[in-house]
């Protein structure tokens, strides 16, 4: 079999610098592909810890548990600004663009011919497989969820059972600045690694466009976490959180 890297054309430079490019074996024809480590990193498949993740590129959410990455991490936290939420009058998902495009600008996996939806599970799921003939439309993977802390094993005929969480959900950036963002960047928060995470389905359903005071995710280990993706999330665009969301997040870490 001969080798193929994802990354290709005129994007190839600067996918290189975003995330590094990608070795996959061709998949010989009419079979799929398989991936054993293209989505697990660090190889534990429990995913990068937040704090040494801050562009999302790399796969999963750890668990923060050492004292000085969680003084670390109330620093971060720290620095968020706080404001009231505003109305949610005219939200749109349409205003974020169009679900999962690979074409907003500005963020990581931009614009390789993959779209955001495909791009996430590729980067999380471990044994991935590849729709016949494709490097890109992912078939079935194994994914550790860490919201819930279970194993999901997934197949796209069941595409519902793993979802794609928006850490700081769109509509509560619409509520809390976005509104009256121009339509570029609001496209760059939907389709942001930082922003997103492949999680059990049932579970994201239950955190609707909730911030933290309201919801957190049940597995207790993460939480620390998913308060600090969060707070990246909010730092790395500028939009502030509600008051009671940061002082929740603060908790989650020791605060």
């Amino acid at each position: 079999m001969s080798r193929t890297c994802r990354c290709g054309g005129a994007v190839a430079l600067s996918l290189l610098v975003l995330a590094g490019c990608k070795e996959e074996l061709a998949p010989d024809p009419g079979q799929s592909a398989t991936s054993g480590d293209r989505g697990t990193g660090s190889g534990t498949g429990h995913g990068a810890g937040p704090l040494g993740n801050s562009d999302g590129t790399k796969p999963g959410l750890a668990p923060i548990t050492s004292e000085s990455d969680k003084k670390a991490a109330r620093r971060l936290i720290d620095t968020v600004r706080t404001a009231g939420r505003g109305p949610k009058t005219g939200y749109d998902r349409d205003e974020f663009g169009y679900a999962w495009m690979d074409t907003a600008d500005g963020v990581p996996l931009a614009r390789n011919g993959c779209d955001t939806r495909n791009d996430l599970l590729a980067r999380d799921g471990q044994q991935v497989r590849y729709r016949s003939g494709s490097d890109c439309v992912v078939v079935s993977m194994t994914l550790h969820d860490p919201y819930t802390g279970k194993s999901i094993e997934w197949r796209k005929q069941s595409a519902t059972k793993v979802q794609i969480d928006h850490v700081m959900p769109l509509s509560y950036d619409w509520q809390m600045g976005a509104a009256r963002w121009n339509e570029s960047k609001r496209e760059q928060i939907a389709n942001d690694p930082l922003n997103l995470i492949p999680v059990d389905g049932p579970t994201n359903g239950s955190k609707s466009d909730s911030g933290p005071a309201s919801w957190l995710p049940p597995n207790k280990q993460i939480r620390c976490s998913y308060a600090v993706r969060f707070a990246q999330v909010s730092l790395k665009y500028d939009l502030p959180v509600t008051a009671a969301d940061k002082k929740t997040m603060l908790t989650q870490c020791g605060g």
